[in-house]
């Protein structure tokens, strides 16, 4: 084998390989007694069919087993022989094939930048104070009662504003556009801040068994995306009237809450559970500009496989999204994906190049994850599926799973380090 190395880029490698004749000849005749002990010939019996009849008969199908099953072995040799890992499948061209002769071709893949990480002892989080106000601690609060509220019935009179009316409902939209919509049980509330001023409108002064039908604009910035920027036509049926009440602040709320003795139990744990989750998504903010600065200050090349690869699956991950919101199957498949993947690119290269950094920080760390961590994972994987834990193993074992969890533990130590380290 005569092997040369191309380099196009920092990612990109071409390397041509020569297999030699007698590899050549010795892999086509095992590959004709396989094709006489398979092949159906009229006028010969089965296993009996001459060489020479095999290698006219079957000359095109014998050569591209013969392609199929060289090319890979001796691509991997030579990218071995000559210490490259190719993160890519080769693209094989100038194929050289021809009777007596060895075979050549050319393949074209890609590898791992060589990267070098700098700047990273300097980086700085911003760490903002995080405070907690009583009118957080009473808004917190008031949502529990909500929660807790009851919902008693209302006769002998129409609905008013306050009330709740429990209705039925079927909605259509109006250009065609979207799916129709049907609930056979919801309460509206008469004058909320959060109903559509049209269902206010159509249903106060009514009764139970009344029914009513009136269209329905809806903002584009609505939180229901199926309903954002869309004009719907409902037919609503009251079928009764309720009237909310909250329950009392007082030690028996405080008990239904948990293991809490009084009102002001409830919040201090509230204030407590508020400035965990602020400072929890203030470092997560923070980190993420962390690797933002990181990536801004190293600048290297990074391979289309990969890339790819991402935005795979970033799109996985937002149509998974979607599909939870109720977009359909036949709705997916008018997406112009191409458009989508092409939206995906920018932040796709910053998730890899922010990946190969963090990895390589690790590195200069030495960053290490232990078999207990990986265990503590498997174990919680085990509890949230209802598996047992050796279950969830043997299946992460199969599928790469454990590799991966390793790999996102490690980063997450040297996001941390990043992150204290900064102070």
């Amino acid at each position: 084998m005569s092997p040369t190395e191309t380099k196009e880029s920092t990612t990109k490698r071409e390397i041509q390989v020569e297999i030699p004749v007698d590899e050549v000849a010795r892999q086509t005749e095992s590959l004709i007694q396989k094709y006489q002990k398979m092949a159906r010939i009229p006028g010969f019996r089965r296993g009996h069919v001459p060489a020479s009849i095999i290698r006219q008969r079957f000359s095109e199908e014998i050569k591209t087993d013969m392609v199929e099953a060289l090319i890979p072995r001796y691509f991997r040799q030579e990218t071995e022989r000559l210490g490259m890992h190719p993160i890519s499948q080769p693209q094989v061209t100038d194929l050289h094939l021809h009777d007596g002769e060895p075979l050549r071709f050319k393949a074209a893949f890609e590898v791992l930048p060589e990267v070098k990480v700098e700047g990273y002892k300097e980086l700085r989080a911003d760490k903002p104070e995080i405070t907690v106000t009583d009118s957080d601690v009473e808004q917190a609060l008031s949502d529990l009662r909500e929660q807790a509220a009851a919902f008693t019935p209302i006769e002998g009179r129409a609905l008013a504003d306050g009330d709740f009316a429990q209705v039925s409902l079927d909605g259509t939209p109006k250009t065609g556009e979207g799916q129709p919509v049907h609930m056979d049980e919801v309460l509206v509330e008469i004058s909320g801040k959060n109903t559509m001023p049209e269902f206010t409108e159509h249903l106060r002064g009514t009764n139970v068994g009344d029914e009513r039908t009136f269209d329905v604009n809806y903002p584009a910035d609505a939180q229901d995306q199926r309903l954002a920027g869309k004009a719907f036509s409902y037919t609503v049926k009251v079928h009764g009237i309720k009237q909310k009440s909250l329950p009392e602040l007082n030690e028996e709320f405080a008990k239904q809450l948990g293991d809490f003795a009084s009102v002001d139990d409830v919040k201090k744990r509230i204030r407590e559970n508020i400035e965990s989750e602020r400072r929890h998504a203030a470092e997560h903010e923070a980190k993420d500009k962390l690797v933002a600065e990181l990536v801004k200050r190293n600048e290297f090349e990074v391979p289309d496989a990969l890339i790819e690869h991402q935005i795979d699956i970033r799109l996985e991950r937002g149509l998974r999204a979607l599909a939870a919101q109720g977009l359909t199957a036949e709705q997916m498949k008018k997406m112009d994906l191409n458009r989508l993947r092409a939206g995906q690119r920018e932040q796709a290269i910053h998730d890899v190049k922010a990946s190969l950094l963090l990895e390589k920080v690790a590195d200069e760390e030495n960053m290490q994850v232990s078999d207990g961590e990986i265990d503590q994972e498997v174990e919680s994987l085990a509890k949230q599926t209802k598996q047992t834990a050796e279950a969830v193993r043997a299946r992460l074992t199969r599928d790469g799973g454990l590799d991966r969890i390793r790999t996102r533990i490690r980063s997450e130590k040297t996001l941390d380090f990043l992150y204290h380290q900064s102070a």
